[in-house]
């Protein structure tokens, strides 16, 4: 198990940028493979972006790639996400999620932060 807390959402206009954070809790953050999430009203949550352990792998949903970066510090425990060019169909909360291995299904992640509230404004 490992607490994890985003931060770094808020609104912004369309073709802007924000970067969001996931900061995590425990002794082996290294060790685990990250994603990033997202779920607007009414809809399925949805995978966004992926991270393995040493960041060299970094899979992108189709909706996102060319806009968004993710990135991962081990040494300060800590996933990002960089969203630029945005558009009003990234408002979403935002949640980043821990697992075993690299993966973009949901049920492959054993452990989610709270979210984030992204809202991007045309």
């Amino acid at each position: 198990q490992v607490l994890l807390v985003e931060s770094g959402g808020g609104l912004v206009q369309a073709g802007g940028s924000l970067r969001l954070s996931c900061a995590a809790s425990g002794r082996t953050f290294s060790s685990y493979a990250m994603g990033w999430f997202r779920q607007a009203p009414g809809m399925e949550r949805e995978f966004v972006v992926a991270i393995s352990r040493s960041g060299g792998r970094t899979p992108y949903a189709d909706s996102v790639k060319g806009r968004f970066t993710i990135s991962r510090d081990n040494a300060k425990n800590t996933v990002y996400l960089q969203m630029n060019s945005l558009k009003s169909e990234d408002t979403a909360v935002y949640y980043c999620a821990a697992g075993n291995f690299i993966s973009a299904r949901r049920s492959d992640y054993d452990d989610w932060g709270q979210g984030t509230q992204v809202t991007v404004s045309s």
